[in-house]
């Protein structure tokens, strides 16, 4: 339907957590003070709180936003994340033990698609993908933080995210919205949504009888999608033929402050019908199993975790395990008529990737920077005064479909490449019928030739060739090399020479690095220099 519209003053955010206030902070930071902002937000429904690992891009966002590190360690009982460590994802090696890799956030020190060619070659089979091309597991492995206390907020030595606990983590995103970016917050219940002549919405109706306007309502609800979902009616397109899990079980373990390690890598633990998450907070561990109910039944489920965690301690969280049902898929559109969908709302992927907060921090961003484009217009200034709301409503539907199916396909290809044959849940992903054609053509292709980054075009994305080729090496996945190529002129040391050197840095970079739990100690009591 063409929108008439044109200027967006007044914005109602309908649902909190961390998907409501990421979207209130990018809103009220990018668009300023011209626009008002609302969100409204339930008293009586609680945050999931799962979302508890990023990847690097919170960084950015939070330091856009004012808000300090210190505090985020502080309050939200954060804990510096350096990787996801995969452990079983492909059989057992030949002496029995875990198939193990990192995918770490560091980008890989490859010079030249030779360097690349010639680890895959000549490479020492006990030298990673990771260890290869970068200092960071070696410092994971040494337990080592990935800054210095003495560097300034948000800056390190290797590229970082968070592990928090997610309930606090939207108090201090609210906090920081309502005292510093002026969004005024209600909470209350939303008894209704009213139509106008057209269709559109008119106004909400809340538990108090007050009627809610705006020119633009951003849906935060959930998997209820309240607004886009169930008013709107915007068709689900389901992903679940092709990702099987549909079910978690999560439960939290105590972590004593005193305790000297502080895993700094998310652990994802396959098993035969899915996997086990296990997060490390300043204050806690939280962990759950991922599975597919058609595959493992709760039972069985309850079984296998209690059997990671240790049935002692299984016991005693019991009566505190949540059940959580995933709805994999994405809605057709994202933003209809005056309606907006974020986090949620617009689709779920199971949290293999931590995709949950940064697809709330993606496309809250990505709607930010659209509706400043229309302010620009407004405002006159010619290099973009012909934008319009239809414009920029299609373009975000638009890119936003991309990211989102290039999140299936980068969760798909975790499964897909596996060699594991024990079940018949990684049996049927290694299916190409359950392959989207974009991967099965990415991985056609690779089987040719080595990925480079002219392989992904110019689509927008969220995971892009370093992470595929973590992905890729860390499990074996087979390329055809050109074995006639004459690697003699290589200016690049070979991969064994490579990952001596890359220890050796970790060495000297090391030396100037406190433990995990030491750091988080030091900035408890002391606080990181402010920016």
């Amino acid at each position: 339907m063409p929108q008439a519209r044109s200027k967006i003053n007044n914005i109602v955010i309908v649902g909190g957590g961390a998907a409501g206030w990421l979207c209130a902070n990018h809103l009220a930071k990018t668009l300023g003070q011209q626009t008002h902002i609302t969100l409204i937000e339930s008293p009586n429904i609680p945050t999931i709180g799962v979302g508890e690992g990023t990847v690097p891009s919170i960084r950015e966002s939070l330091n856009y936003f004012g808000i300090s590190e210190t505090d985020l360690i502080r309050t939200c009982h954060a804990s510096f994340k350096q990787s996801i460590e995969f452990v079983g994802w492909q059989p057992p090696n030949s002496d029995g033990s875990d198939h193990r890799y990192h995918h770490i956030f560091d980008y890989p020190s490859i010079k030249q698609e030779r360097s690349l060619l010639d680890w895959l070659r000549k490479g020492n089979k006990t030298a990673s993908f990771a260890d290869t091309f970068s200092i960071q597991s070696h410092l994971i492995d040494r337990g080592l933080s990935p800054k210095k206390f003495t560097q300034p907020e948000y800056e390190g030595v290797c590229n970082y995210a968070y592990h928090f606990d997610a309930g606090k983590f939207g108090e201090l995103l609210a906090q920081n919205a309502v005292k510093k970016l002026g969004v005024t917050h209600k909470k209350a219940e939303i008894r209704g949504v009213v139509a106008n002549k057209t269709g559109d919405i008119d106004y909400l109706l809340t538990d108090t009888d007050e009627r809610i306007s705006a020119d633009l309502f951003v849906d935060c609800t959930g998997t209820r999608s309240l607004l886009l979902g169930e008013f709107f009616n915007v068709p689900f397109i389901s992903r679940k033929d092709m990702l099987f899990t549909d079910t978690a079980l999560a439960i939290q373990i105590g972590n004593s402050q005193q305790d000297d390690s502080v895993a700094c890598s998310t652990k994802a633990v396959a098993h035969a019908a899915g996997w086990i998450w296990d997060i490390a907070l300043s204050n806690r561990r939280g962990v759950g199993i991922v599975y597919s109910s058609r595959h493992m039944s709760q039972a069985e489920a309850q079984k296998q975790l209690a059997k990671y965690v240790g049935e002692s301690t299984f016991a005693e969280q019991t009566t505190n395990v949540r059940k959580i049902s995933m709805k994999t898929g994405r809605y057709e559109r994202f933003w209809q008529n005056k309606c907006v969908a974020v986090g949620m709302s617009q689709g779920f992927v199971e949290p293999l990737e931590a995709t949950g907060l940064l697809m709330f921090d993606k496309s809250a961003q990505l709607l930010a920077n659209h509706l400043a484009k229309l302010a620009v217009s407004n405002s006159g200034a010619s290099e973009q005064a012909n934008t319009t709301f239809d414009e920029i409503s299609n373009s975000f539907n638009q890119e936003l479909a991309c990211v989102w199916d290039g999140v299936f396909d980068f969760i798909k290809l975790h499964y897909c490449i596996s060699a594991r044959t024990d079940s018949q849940f990684w049996l049927e992903h290694q299916d190409p019928n359950t392959w989207s054609d974009t991967l099965k053509n990415k991985l056609e292709l690779w089987s040719q030739k080595l990925p480079s980054h002219q392989d992904f075009g110019q689509l927008p994305g969220v995971f892009n060739l370093q992470n595929y080729l973590y992905v890729l090496f860390g499990m074996s996945y087979k390329t055809k090399l050109d074995e006639e190529q004459d690697l003699t002129d290589s200016i690049d040391t070979s991969s064994i020479e490579h990952c001596a050197m890359m220890q050796d840095i970790s060495v000297n970079v090391g030396n100037g690095l406190l433990s995990h739990r030491a750091l988080l100690t030091q900035i408890q009591t002391h606080g990181l220099k402010r920016i």
